[in-house]
């Protein structure tokens, strides 16, 4: 890795190997860069750490459209600021100054390699959960393991990310009083080790500075930069997030710093999130918190500047404060509390951990299963995990915790480092490993990085921008807009459950001026379309000669609309508003004709019909003249639809290994579905795909079988479980009841099979909470308390208990 070195990059400049940049003298001062250039693909290739597997693409599709179905657009700009001009036209100054910006933003950041140089900087992260210990001992082995004999490799930014650097208890987390004292403490440690002789060489170039700090109780993070670079930073800023007692308190959260590099927006985030082996929803849920809460008012200079360099899109957001996601790269470090799941028995995971057998525990590490899922961390990458758990050591040794006065923890993966690029290939990491100091009952991590950066040369930036600007002026000054679209009516026809289908409508610049639109609310409402549809892009401008534009219409049918739909509350029909700016506004029509699911239904509704639900009619008038309501039919015992798919997985096989824990084939689960909605006998699909669309039938039930009301209250324990279960099966509505005891049922004879399916009363326990209780879909990691997480851990203790036992 010696040719990244700075020392070479000084040699190169010495013998004219790279030109020096300089810069308009009428904009900015000569800047000189000290990093080499970027290396090439086959070289990164050679030095890359391993990634691990990244998730499944389907999944991580499902939780974004779930995170994105409450905005069905963006709104550029409030109805209120519309001004009605004295010949009924419309305008809006503030949506046609965004749109313009956007517009000069998306010229630019199309040119940005005519004025971007890309550079190679190597940054150093490491992370240690030091237990409220550690005082002398040093450090180098840990911050400085790779540098190489004379620093060759050291690297260009150091971030530190420390926990529990005081005790966490309710004093100092209350009243913060230690906080300050130990973060002092140990940036300077920190610093003492990274300049010291024998790392810095007594070379004034060669020290780092400290560029920012930022502490939270237990939690610190500090962020050095190399000498040569120091006048390449700016726009410092950091945040902090509690999450911990009440959801605010600093036990639990996380600390953070952004920057910006030569031209590149860097953010490092340390956090500590919720213990305990079996709280996987709580540490999903501090992740959404700190992830969504944390942001930075950067100032509008930066934002300018960075939208101007092609590297920020914040014109249309009205704001100068920016998030995580909003950077170049994202490094996100700390103890995150991850264990190694249940399934495995504490003594085996020690033992899979002292004889370094690793691949079964990467296999079962509840990050890397809660990544696959889509359900955390979505879009992050992680190396992989080539050393021993780091958690629970005696501290003072290298000893796992297995003394007999304490309490026998599992080792686990806690402390980790991932990271996000809006480029995936600008990151290359070199090294993901761990350190050996054992004071603490954690052994620190640490990986080196060689990231991408740009270098903006500033004189051709300004001329791509003055030439950009010149083309936009020569049609600003013209006539009033005019634009064409290919249709104003769109008919989706049949649309399906959880089908996406798009349709398109071209825009055409058809007059002399540039053409500025944007969708616009319906008088009296607050959103651009109904929540089945969005619209992309939700405006644009088009100059004269550009070729049209498209705008994409989406329907997707999932529970709640499904729901509405079945109820009568809705219909696939909506009108949208296209304005011009300056100009006059479009009617585009939207209708679709759903095709009935009983995914998304109630059990009680489905037990009603004894034929396919796609012959039941929406409209409750045509249903009525079917279905005389003064003589309902006889109503089932358990929905048809239920009793086919249990059947069918009876049939192919309880014994198929991993049964409802892999997934199925997507173009098999579609077609499972569509034979539960139209009758049709099954084809010889995978007994996987069965599994699949079984949970998700359950899951999507309009009402779950297991409602919020039931869920206990008190403690349960050994002497109150059965009186417990029993009040509980009283309580189930009767269909509820039914559909309860023939799923219970079921899993307890694919138990018989446990030794050749691999499932256990505890995993089994797990599906059922998802499926069968609410909780699992519908609601929002963000808003689990402590209690509400405690109360569906009781839940799944009544569904081990059925599983045990012949209560039922």
């Amino acid at each position: 890795s010696g040719q990244f070195s700075t020392a070479q990059q000084q040699q190169q400049q010495q013998h004219g190997g790279m030109p020096r940049l300089h810069s308009a003298p009428t904009l900015v001062q000569e800047q000189t860069t000290h990093l080499p250039d970027r290396a090439s693909a086959e070289q990164l290739r050679q030095v890359a750490h391993p990634i691990q597997p990244g998730p499944d693409e389907r999944r991580v599709r499902y939780a974004a459209n779930q995170r994105g179905r409450a905005t069905t657009g963006s709104i550029v700009a409030n109805r209120a600021a519309d001004e009605e001009m004295e010949d009924g036209r419309i305008r809006n100054r503030e949506a046609a100054t965004k749109i313009r910006d956007a517009w000069i933003y998306k010229q630019i950041r199309a040119r940005q390699d005519e004025f971007t140089q890309y550079k190679q900087a190597r940054v150093f992260f490491g992370t240690w959960n030091v237990n409220a210990k550690g005082k002398d001992e040093p450090l180098d082995s840990w911050l400085c393991s790779d540098w190489g004999p004379s620093g060759e490799n050291a690297p260009d930014i150091v971030a530190v990310g420390l926990q529990e650097m005081v005790d966490l208890n309710a004093v100092n987390v209350a009243v913060d009083n230690k906080s300050q004292q130990r973060s002092l403490h140990w940036i300077e440690r920190v610093r003492a080790t990274l300049n010291s002789p024998r790392n810095s060489g007594n070379d004034p170039m060669r020290a780092y500075t400290l560029l920012s700090q930022r502490y939270l109780v237990g939690l610190m993070l500090c962020v050095f930069v190399k000498a040569p670079h120091k006048q390449r930073v700016k726009y410092v800023h950091s945040d902090a997030v509690g999450v911990g007692v009440m959801g605010m308190m600093g036990n639990k959260g996380g600390v953070s710093v952004r920057l910006q590099f030569y031209d590149s927006t860097i953010c490092i985030t340390n956090t500590h999130l919720a213990a305990h082996r079996e709280n996987v929803a709580g540490r999903n849920a501090d992740f959404a918190n700190i992830f969504s809460k944390t942001s930075y008012d950067i100032g509008d200079e930066a934002v300018k500047e960075v939208i101007r360099s092609g590297s920020l899109s914040q014109w249309a957001s009205g704001t100068s404060s920016v998030g995580i996601s909003d950077h170049d790269l994202a490094f996100w470090i700390g103890d995150l509390n991850y264990r190694v799941d249940e399934s495995i028995p504490t003594e085996k995971v020690i033992d899979l951990s002292n004889s370094n057998a690793l691949e079964e525990l990467r296999n079962n590490d509840q990050l890397n299963i809660e990544r696959a899922q889509g359900r955390v961390f979505q879009g992050f990458e992680e190396g992989k995990l080539i050393f021993r758990p780091t958690y629970k050591y005696q501290p003072g040794t290298d000893l796992y915790e297995c003394r007999p006065d304490k309490k026998l923890r599992a080792p686990a993966w806690c402390d980790r480092i991932l990271w996000m690029a809006q480029e995936p290939d600008h990151v290359t990491q070199l090294s993901y490993e761990r350190s050996e100091l054992n004071v603490s009952d954690h052994k620190p991590v640490m990986g080196t990085f060689l990231v991408t950066v740009k270098d903006v040369i500033q004189s051709r930036r300004e001329h791509v921008y003055e030439e950009v600007m010149k083309t936009l002026d020569k049609f600003e000054n013209q006539s009033l807009p005019m634009v064409g679209l290919d249709r104003i009516n769109l008919d989706f026809g049949e649309v399906f459950y959880d089908q996406k289908v798009t349709l398109p409508i071209q825009v055409t610049n058809t007059g002399k001026v540039v053409a500025q639109f944007r969708l616009v609310p319906k008088l009296d409402e607050v959103t651009l379309c109904k929540p089945w549809m969005t619209v992309t892009p939700a405006f644009g401008m088009l100059i004269p000669g550009e070729a049209p534009a498209t705008l994409n219409f989406t329907i997707s049918i999932d529970n709640a609309t499904a729901n509405a739909l079945n109820t009568g509350r809705d219909i696939l029909e909506d009108i949208v508003i296209l304005r011009l700016e300056n100009g006059r506004d479009y009617y585009i029509t939207v209708k679709a004709n759903y095709a009935r699911s009983c995914f998304g239904m109630s059990v009680d509704e489905l037990v009603k019909y004894a034929e396919p639900i796609r012959n039941v009619p929406l409209d409750p008038i045509q249903r009525a003249e079917i279905y005389d309501p003064s003589h309902p039919p006889a109503a089932l015992c358990v929905p048809k639809e239920l009793w086919r798919i249990v059947d069918a997985i009876y049939e192919k096989g309880l014994h198929e290994r991993d049964l409802f824990t892999v997934p199925g084939l997507a173009e098999e689960v579609y077609q499972i579905r569509e034979c539960l909605d139209t009758g049709e006998p099954f084809g010889e699909f995978r007994v996987h795909s069965m599994a699949e669309v079984l949970l998700s039938f359950l899951s999507n039930l309009a009402s779950p079988i297991v409602p919020r009301s039931l869920f206990p209250t008190l403690e349960i324990d050994a002497q109150t479980i059965q009186s417990v279960s029993r009040r509980f099966l009283e309580e189930l509505p009767p269909i509820h009841y039914n559909v309860f005891v023939y799923m219970i049922s079921f899993f307890r004879e694919a138990l018989l099979y446990r030794e050749a399916n691999k499932l256990s009363a505890a995993k089994l326990a797990r599906i059922c909470c998802n499926c069968l209780v609410v909780g699992s879909n519908e609601i929002n990691p963000m808003d689990e308390t402590s209690q509400s997480i405690q109360r569906r851990a009781g839940m799944q203790l009544i569904m081990l208990h059925f599983l045990e036992t012949n209560a039922i």
